[in-house]
C-alpha cells in the first residue's frame, strides 16, 4: 500500500520579534526564530536534561554529568529549590550539596550548558512545590504581584545571583537559560514582573522560558518575553484514582505542543476569555519529555525503554526543536531541619511521594545507573547533535489519512520536509497496546518513493531522502542516520527492514549484516562506500551502546561507556571492552579492574526501635511491618532487594537513608551507603490498593 502525505506548506520564518537572544565576549550569539533556535546564525537542536544538584551529593556531580553528556545532553536544566536554601527566613544554605556556585563550575567542566530554574515556585514534587514553610504563614498573597511577597522574591533572587554571578552566557559562562515561575498559568503580568526583577538584580540569559501548558488554548504569558516550553507524559501519577489511564496521545503524531494533563493536579479550569497562545511566533520547545516517572502512593507505572524512545522520537518527528527531558537523572530528596521535603497529602497536594526517593525511574538512576531509555534515546541525540541543523529548518507535515490512538491497525507516520528533502517518521508502538504488523508498506514523500518495508509492531524509526551528506545525495535509505565522523556516517539498521541505500543517479545497494554479532562485538557492522563517502550500518542492538566522547566514536561491548577525566570509563564499572572508530574500523580495547562486589547477608529481626518515620509506613492505614538486619561485605557495587513490601525504608545507624515504593522489580542501592553501619530494612505490607502494572504474585 502507498503511504502519501498532506500538501507541504512553509511557513514564514519571524526573527529579531522577540526580546530574546544575546551574545558573549567571544561573539558566539544564541538567537531564537519562530521556527528554530540558532547558534552563531545556524539552526541548533539542543538536548537538555533535568538534573537536580541539590537532590545529589556534590561528590557524585561531575562523573553523573559526564554520563549525562556521553547520553547525549547538551544541556542540564536544574531547579533552585527556595526550601533548599532558605528553610528558615534570613539562613541561607548554599554549601556541600546545595552549592550553586560549584554545581555550575562542574558543569563547565563537563562541557555542559546550563538552564537555571529559579522559580520561586518551582513544583518538582517538592513540599510546598518549594516554597518554604515560613513563607506560606506570611499574611501576603503568593505568586502574584503583591509587594511584600516580591520583596521577600527579590532577597532569594538576589541570593541566586550571587552563586550564579560570572557564570552567565554573556561571561563565557554555561547559563544560556533562565526559567521563571513554574505552571503559572493565567498571570502574564507577574511573570513579566519576575522577568523585570531577575533581570535588574543581574540575571541575563538569550533565552528565557516559561511552560506553556494548561488546560486548553495555552499558558497566558507575556508574548515577545519568553519561549513557552512544553512536556509529555506516558502516564499521570497524579492522578487522583486508582484506575488504568485511556492510551495515551502522545504515541500518535500531532503538532499540538499543549499537553493539558500535566499538572492538572494544581491546576484548574482556564477562563473562557478568548485567549490562545500564539504558536506561531515560537519554535517548538521541550522541557518535560517524560523519560521517566516518578512513583506517588497511589499510581505506580513504569516507563520503559520503549516508552520513552517512542514518545520523545514522535515529537522529534512532530516538529521538536528543543528537547527536554523531566528528569533525565534521577536523585534524592534532602531531610531538612524541621520537616521532610517531598510533596505529599500533609502538605495540600493530592498525592503522597517517597520521602528521600526522586529516582523517577529515568535514564539514569538516583544513583547513577543506566536505564534502557538512556540507550535507545542517545540514538535521537546523535543524530540531532550531527543533523540537528538540516532538521530543525524542516517543517511537520502529517499524513495523507488522520490516525486516532484507538486506531492499532492502521501506520502512524509523518514526515519533516523543507519541500526537497526531509526525515520520514514512523512509530508503530503504543504503550500499554500492541499494534498489527503492516505489510507492503511504501512511503511516497512526493519527491522520493521508498522501496516496500514490513512495518513490526513496537519499533518506532525514521529514514532519510534526499539527504545531502559529504558530496553526495541519499535518495533514500531504509536504515536510521545516527552520527556522522568525518566522511564516514554510521546509520542503524530497524529491525525486520533490510538497510537499503540508494544514491542520486546510482543502483541501490542493500546493507545486509554478514554475521549475527561476529566473534568480536564490534564486528557486526556492515560497509559501504560511494565516492568519497562510507556509510556504516550498526544493527539496532549494537547501535545502543554507540557513544561520541569529545569527538571519539566508541562503542561498548554490552557496556555503557562515559569519559571522565580523560579517561574512558564504563558505568557498570569493573573490567570491560570497548571499540573506538580509526581508519575506517572499530580497534578493540580493554580498560578497569575488577573488583569484588559486596555480598550481602540478611537476617529477620524484631522490630529493633520504633521508625522514625512511620506515617510513610503506613500511608494509605496502617500496615504490619517486618524488620531485617542488613550487612555488606564491602562498599563495592550494588545490593538487591528482591522482597515484595507496599513501602521499605533502610536505617544506617539510626538515620534513613533509603525508601521505596514497591513497584514490581528489585530494589538496588550502592553497598557504601550501608558499609560499616548498623542497618535494618523496614517494610510495610502490601496490599491491592495502588494503581500498578505488574502482578502481585
Amino acid at each position: 500500500m502507498i503511504y502519501q502525505f498532506a500538501k507541504y506548506k512553509k511557513s514564514e520564518i519571524l526573527r529579531n520579534h522577540l526580546n530574546l537572544g544575546g551574545e558573549n565576549a567571544d561573539g558566539e550569539r544564541i538567537g531564537v526564530t519562530s521556527l528554530y533556535f540558532e547558534k552563531n546564525g545556524r539552526p541548533w537542536i539542543g538536548v537538555m536534561g533535568e538534573y537536580h544538584f541539590s537532590r545529589d551529593s556534590r561528590e557524585n556531580w561531575y562523573r553523573e554529568l559526564r554520563k549525562m553528556k556521553a547520553g547525549g545532553v547538551t544541556i542540564v536544566s536544574t531547579y533552585v529549590f527556595w526550601n533548599y536554601h532558605e528553610e528558615m527566613e534570613g539562613v541561607f544554605d548554599f554549601e556541600g550539596d546545595r552549592d550553586l556556585r560549584a554545581f555550575l563550575a562542574e558543569c563547565r567542566q563537563a562541557g555542559l550548558q546550563v538552564f537555571l530554574r529559579i522559580g520561586p515556585w518551582a513544583h518538582g514534587e517538592c513540599r510546598n512545590g518549594g516554597f518554604p514553610d515560613w513563607l506560606l504563614q506570611k499574611a501576603f498573597p503568593l505568586r502574584e504581584d503583591h509587594p511584600e511577597y516580591l520583596a521577600k522574591v527579590r532577597t532569594y533572587y538576589e541570593r541566586i545571583y550571587q552563586e550564579a554571578e560570572g557564570s552567565f552566557f554573556r561571561d563565557g559562562g554555561p547559563i544560556i537559560g533562565i526559567q521563571i515561575e513554574n505552571e503559572l498559568v493565567d498571570d502574564p503580568g507577574h511573570l513579566l514582573t519576575l522577568k523585570k526583577l531577575a533581570k535588574e538584580i543581574g540575571f541575563e540569559a538569550p533565552l528565557w522560558t516559561v511552560t506553556g501548558w494548561n488546560s486548553l488554548y495555552g499558558a497566558k504569558i507575556p508574548v515577545d518575553e519568553f519561549v513557552p516550553v512544553f512536556g509529555a507524559y506516558a502516564e499521570a501519577p497524579w492522578e487522583p484514582h486508582t484506575r488504568r489511564l485511556p492510551l495515551s496521545k502522545h504515541y500518535v503524531f500531532d503538532p499540538n505542543r499543549n499537553d493539558s494533563a500535566i499538572g492538572m493536579d494544581i491546576m484548574g479550569k482556564t477562563d473562557s476569555d478568548g485567549w490562545k497562545l500564539p504558536y506561531e511566533r515560537y519554535p517548538f520547545a521541550t522541557c518535560e519529555i517524560g523519560a521517566g516517572l516518578p512513583f506517588s502512593h497511589h499510581r505506580r507505572a513504569v516507563v520503559s525503554g520503549m516508552d520513552a524512545y517512542a514518545l520523545s522520537l514522535i515529537k522529534l518527528g512532530s516538529g521538536n526543536n528543543l528537547v527536554g527531558y523531566y528528569m533525565y537523572h534521577g536523585g534524592t530528596n534532602k531531610i531538612g531541619t524541621f520537616t521532610t521535603l517531598q510533596e505529599s497529602r500533609a502538605t495540600g497536594y493530592p498525592n503522597d511521594y517517597a520521602i528521600l526517593n526522586y529516582d523517577f525511574h529515568t535514564c539514569l538512576s538516583q544513583y547513577g545507573e543506566v536505564r534502557e531509555q538512556y540507550r535507545l534515546l542517545n540514538l535521537l541525540h546523535l543524530f540531532v547533535r550531527d543533523f540537528g541543523e538540516t532538521l530543525a529548518k524542516m517543517e511537520y507535515v502529517p499524513s495523507e489519512k488522520t490516525v486516532s490512538v484507538e486506531d492499532l491497525e492502521s501506520l502512524r507516520y509523518c514526515m519533516r520536509t523543507d519541500g526537497e528533502s526531509g526525515f520520514v517518521f514512523i512509530n508503530h508502538y503504543q504503550r500499554l497496546a500492541k499494534l498489527e504488523d503492516v505489510q507492503d508498506v511504501v512511503i511516497d514523500t512526493g519527491k522520493v518513493s521508498f522501496p516496500p518495508i514490513r512495518v513490526r509492531r513496537e519499533l518506532s524509526f525514521f529514514f532519510p531522502f534526499q539527504l545531502k551528506i559529504g558530496e553526495e545525495v541519499l535518495e533514500y535509505a531504509t536504515a536510521q542516520p545516527l552520527c556522522k565522523c568525518g566522511n564516514t556516517y554510521f546509520f542503524v539498521a530497524i529491525p525486520g527492514v533490510e538497510p537499503r541505500y540508494k544514491f542520486e543517479g546510482k543502483a541501490e545497494r542493500s546493507a545486509v549484516r554478514t554475521a549475527a554479532a561476529g566473534k568480536e562485538f564490534g564486528d557486526g557492522f556492515h560497509r559501504i562506500q560511494e565516492g568519497t563517502v562510507t556509510i556504516v550500518t550498526l544493527p539496532f542492538e549494537t547501535a545502543r551502546y554507540l557513544r561520541r566522547l569529545d569527538g571519539q566514536i566508541c562503542l561498548g561491548d554490552h557496556c555503557d561507556l562515559y569519559l571522565e577525566n580523560d579517561q574512558i570509563q564504563s558505568v557498570q564499572g569493573g573490567r570491560f571492552t570497548y571499540y573506538v572508530w580509526e581508519n575506517e574500523g572499530f580497534v578493540r580495547k580493554t580498560a578497569g579492574e575488577n573488583k569484588e562486589t559486596a555480598t550481602l547477608k540478611k537476617e529477620a529481626v524484631e522490630e529493633p526501635f520504633l521508625p522514625q518515620y512511620l506515617e510513610e509506613l503506613n500511608l494509605g492505614g496502617e500496615r504490619k511491618r517486618t524488620w531485617k538486619k542488613l550487612t555488606v561485605s564491602s562498599e563495592e557495587g550494588f545490593i538487591e532487594l528482591t522482597e515484595t513490601y507496599d513501602v521499605a525504608q533502610i536505617y544506617a545507624d539510626g538515620e534513613l537513608i533509603a525508601d521505596n515504593f514497591y513497584y514490581g522489580e528489585p530494589w538496588r542501592i550502592p553497598a557504601k551507603l550501608l558499609y560499616g553501619k548498623e542497618t535494618y530494612l523496614v517494610m510495610s505490607e502490601l496490599r491491592d490498593d495502588f494503581y500498578r502494572e505488574f502482578s502481585l504474585n
